[in-house]
C-alpha cells in the first residue's frame, strides 16, 4: 500500500511512518524543512518529497507529484499549541483545504485527518461522535471547519473521509511545553517544587505510539468512515497522571497545585467514547 503522510517529521508523523514501514506499507512523506526530516531514522526508508502548504503553486497535481498514493493520511497543521491565534482559521484553514481539494480532484479516493477533541467545545462527561461539535477556540474552529468544508466537496467529488478526532497524547517528541516535558525536565533540574493547576480536571491520555497505531489502522480500513474519536475511553485527573509519571520513575517532587489557572478553553472533565474505534480494532476492518 502507497500511503502519503503530510507532518511526516511532527509529534504524532514520525510514529506514524515508523507504524506504516513496520507494516511493510511504502510511505511518501512530507513535511516543510528537507532538513530536520534527514534526522529522523526513517528518512532513507521513505521517499520524501518536501512542501510548504503556505506555498501552494496555482493549477499544479500534487496528487501526482506525491506519486498517487492509495492512501493519505493529513497530519500536518502549523501554529501549535498556540490554540487561540486567529492565524488557524484566517490562513491554515484556507491552505489546508485548497491543498486536500487538489488531491481529491486530482485522484485522491481515501483521506484519514487528524482532528481534535477541543472540536466538542466546553462539553463536559465522555463525548461521542453523534454529539453537535461546539469549538471555542480558533484552533478548534478552523479543524471543525475544514471538515465540514469536505463533507461538502464530497458532494462533488467521491472520496473516503475519515475524521480521527485526537484526544490527549504524551510520549518523546512531545512539545517541550507541554505538562509531563515540563515536569522531566524540573526532574532533571533537581527542582524542588513543580508548579501546575489544581489538578483535579479529568482528560483522557494515550501514549503517542499507541495513537500513531490507531491512526494507521483508521486510515487503512474503509468500512468506518466520518469522525472516528481516537481516544482511551479511560479518563485520568491530571493529578494522577502526575503521580503515576513520577512512580513509574521512582521520582518525587513536591507539587505545587493550583499555581496555574485552569485554562477556559477546555471543560473541567471529559474523555472520549471509542466504541466506533473499538469496532475498528476487534473486527480487524
Amino acid at each position: 500500500m502507497k500511503v502519503l503522510v503530510t507532518g511526516a517529521t511532527g509529534f504524532i508523523g514520525n510514529y506514524v511512518v515508523k507504524d506504516l514501514l513496520k507494516n511493510n506499507h511504502k510511505v511518501i512523506a512530507t513535511s516543510v524543512n528537507k532538513e530536520k526530516a534527514k534526522t529522523f531514522s526513517w528518512y532513507n526508508e521513505v521517499e520524501y518529497l518536501s512542501l510548504d502548504l503556505s506555498q501552494l503553486e496555482k493549477d499544479f497535481n500534487y496528487f501526482q507529484f506525491f506519486k498517487n498514493p492509495e492512501k493519505v493520511i493529513h497530519l500536518a497543521w502549523e501554529g501549535l499549541p498556540n490554540y487561540q491565534s486567529l492565524f488557524h482559521f484566517e490562513e491554515n484553514l484556507f491552505h489546508h483545504y485548497a491543498f486536500l481539494k487538489d488531491l481529491v480532484s486530482d485522484g485522491a479516493t481515501d483521506i484519514t485527518i487528524s482532528g481534535t477533541c477541543m472540536e466538542y467545545g466546553l462539553q463536559e462527561g465522555m463525548l461521542n461522535e453523534e454529539m453537535a461539535s461546539l469549538p471555542a477556540n480558533p484552533y478548534a474552529i478552523a479543524k471543525d471547519t475544514l471538515r465540514k468544508f469536505l463533507e461538502q466537496l464530497q458532494k462533488n467529488y467521491s472520496f473516503s473521509l475519515k475524521w480521527a478526532r485526537l484526544f490527549y497524547m504524551f510520549g518523546n517528541g512531545q512539545n517541550t511545553n507541554a505538562l509531563l516535558p515540563q515536569l522531566e525536565k524540573a526532574l532533571e533540574n533537581g527542582d524542588r517544587e513543580f508548579n501546575m493547576s489544581g489538578g483535579e480536571q479529568k482528560r483522557d491520555y494515550l501514549y503517542v505510539g499507541q495513537v500513531a497505531e490507531y491512526i494507521v489502522k483508521i486510515a487503512l480500513q474503509n468500512e468506518i468512515t466520518g469522525i472516528i474519536n481516537c481516544c482511551s475511553n479511560n479518563p485520568v485527573t491530571i493529578s494522577k497522571l502526575v503521580e503515576n509519571f513520577l512512580a513509574e520513575r521512582k521520582q518525587s517532587i513536591k507539587l505545587n497545585k493550583g499555581f496555574f489557572p485552569y485554562p477556559d478553553y477546555e471543560p473541567m472533565h471529559f474523555w472520549g467514547d471509542n466504541r466506533k474505534l473499538k469496532r475498528i480494532l476487534e473486527t480487524g476492518i
